[in-house]
């Protein structure tokens, strides 16, 4: 284990919460001139999913800092594509596996140099690779373009989603491997080139050895995070343990005490130079958003526990679906578990944290049905029903 100096600096578990909001944008006022392409580079990573209730996670993200940003500007600004007779121009982003599947800044390309390594190097997978086929899907790539597996040859053998075709085992092995790229989602497939022409030249590489894309992604993480223990800078990019505690010591980040952590934890360095002001969002947040996608991190900081419950089956689920917390001064103030119908926003069911969250939530919902389009607030129910008049009253209002 690797020798730390002791912590100098002592935090609040107040100040800490105000450190990670700040880190998460969620603190200050927003960098509109940056945008969505902003708010990625800042986060380093923004988790895709196939589930849309309000909208998909990787759109939520955004939204959740910068406010009512257009839906399709947000793929726009992650995604850049050549024009008709124009040369292929490069993307601002990549798809990898990271914390999950993510879309990441394309300057962090050669950061996961070692987890392409460790992919060739992978003596078994769940899917077999016929024969010829890999070359085949790199021959075809190279002389069409981006292409989806469909447009390749086909990604399923059957309708069942496990069920890959050779062409799908072999793209997706090619994305792995870093020799073929995702630069786009169209109709959520995945678009994939070579990396070769999608990479810049001067990223295009994977000359940083392990330990240094370790202590990399270590920094980036710890900076993402303002300050977090060792398990919430090593699940941030889903890295072991033992990988951060190899490189901790080098990535910059300075080891901190805070209040009833009961855990070491490290700080990014300019966090601590000023003090967390400025405005707080009050939004509703995708389950998979960064603020809060490691529950024991949530809770520690939050005093709240967060599930995803749409993998639970329907009896068995507390709080819904596709809960979304609800942030209001800095603080998680209940849960809006969303659905759509028509022009309507449904708040199937409603979780508060006593009467003064109802303006807030209130708020959080008017906001996110204008976003999506709709006219239109509807409560099913709500987990107090003494709040249920005083939220209706509130949505009247602001409607």
């Amino acid at each position: 284990m690797t020798s730390l100096p002791r912590p100098t600096v002592e935090l609040s578990a107040d100040e800490a919460r105000r450190i990670a909001l700040r880190a998460q944008g969620f603190l200050g006022a927003p960098d509109r001139k940056a945008g969505v392409r902003g708010v990625l580079r800042h986060l380093g990573a923004v988790q895709l999913d196939t589930i849309s209730v309000l909208a998909r996670s990787h759109e939520l993200i955004p939204y959740a800092r910068l406010g009512a940003v257009g839906r399709k500007t947000v793929d726009k600004a992650y995604w850049t594509t050549a024009s008709a007779g124009a040369p292929p121009a490069r993307p601002h982003a990549f798809e990898y596996w990271s914390h999950a599947a993510c879309i990441l800044p394309i300057e962090e390309w050669p950061h996961f140099a070692f987890r392409r390594r460790a992919y060739r190097a992978r003596p078994q997978w769940n899917h077999e690779l016929p024969d010829g086929t890999y070359d085949q899907v790199i021959k075809q790539l190279k002389a069409e373009g981006p292409l989806t597996a469909t447009e390749l040859g086909g990604a399923k053998k059957t309708s069942e989603w496990w069920d890959w075709s050779g062409t799908k085992v072999a793209v997706e092995r090619a994305l792995m491997y870093g020799e073929v790229v995702c630069v786009e989602r169209r109709g959520w497939k995945r678009v994939y080139d070579l990396a070769e022409r999608a990479v810049p030249d001067t990223l295009l590489h994977d000359e940083l050895d392990d330990t240094e894309c370790l202590r990399r992604l270590v920094r980036l993480a710890g900076q993402a995070l303002g300050v977090g223990t060792r398990a919430d800078i090593a699940d941030y990019h889903r890295l072991k343990g033992e990988q951060v505690e190899a490189v901790i010591a080098d990535s910059g980040l300075v080891p901190v005490t805070v209040e009833a952590w009961g855990k070491p934890a490290w700080a990014d360095p300019a966090a601590l130079e000023t003090t967390p002001r400025g405005r707080h969002r009050t939004t509703l947040l995708s389950p998979f958003d960064s603020l809060i996608w490691e529950r024991a991190r949530t809770e520690r900081i939050f005093g709240f526990t967060h599930r995803l419950e749409a993998y639970v089956p329907k009896p068995k689920r507390v709080y819904g679906y596709f809960a979304m917390p609800v942030l209001a001064g800095g603080h998680l103030v209940g849960r809006v578990d969303p659905a759509r119908e028509g022009g309507t926003l449904v708040a199937k069911q409603i979780t508060l944290d006593g009467p003064k969250a109802v303006p807030a939530v209130a708020q959080a919902l008017v906001e996110a049905a204008s976003w999506v389009d709709c006219t239109d607030v509807r409560v099913e129910r709500v987990d107090a029903p003494e709040l249920l008049e005083p939220l209706t009253r509130e949505l009247t209002s602001a409607l």
